[in-house]
């Protein structure tokens, strides 16, 4: 029995979980629903918070879909990485608004998207540096 393997299972379908469900609910509620709950949404575009949610609904599936199909699974360690990013990024925006505490959630997050994303890529070095090449190419 791999631990590690079900260790990191536990880990991509909590994500997952917390993900979806509040991407879902950015993508799928109005504005004027999110602006009492969610101070960061008044001073952000109109498109933003559905924007943020859509993205955080595709990293869920990201994290799950690719590593359980074994359908491209090198995908998995990048959407998590991709909603380490998005962590972050609300960290700074709760810390910003001085809501800290309202932080402490995206950065458990973005530790537990840390820990898929470097767990899931030590099986697929080389797919991620070529996929880093590629990307690199296409930019420069």
């Amino acid at each position: 029995m791999d631990y590690v393997d079900i260790g990191l299972w536990i880990g991509q379908t909590l994500l997952a979980l917390g993900m979806a469900g509040a991407g879902g609910m950015k993508a799928m509620s109005p504005r004027e629903k999110l602006l009492p709950q969610m101070k960061w949404v008044a001073r952000f575009p109109v498109w933003a918070p559905r924007a943020i949610g859509l993205a955080e609904v595709a990293g869920a599936i990201g994290l799950v879909v690719p590593w359980a199909s074994g359908i491209v699974p090198v995908l998995t360690p990048v959407a998590a990485a991709c909603l380490l990013v998005l962590m972050v990024g609300a960290v700074k925006v709760h810390v910003d608004d001085g809501e800290a505490l309202h932080g402490i959630a995206p950065a458990v997050l973005g530790a537990l998207a840390v820990v898929v994303a470097v767990g899931r890529s030590e099986e697929h070095t080389s797919e991620l540096q070529s996929l880093a090449d590629l990307v690199c190419r296409l930019l420069l």
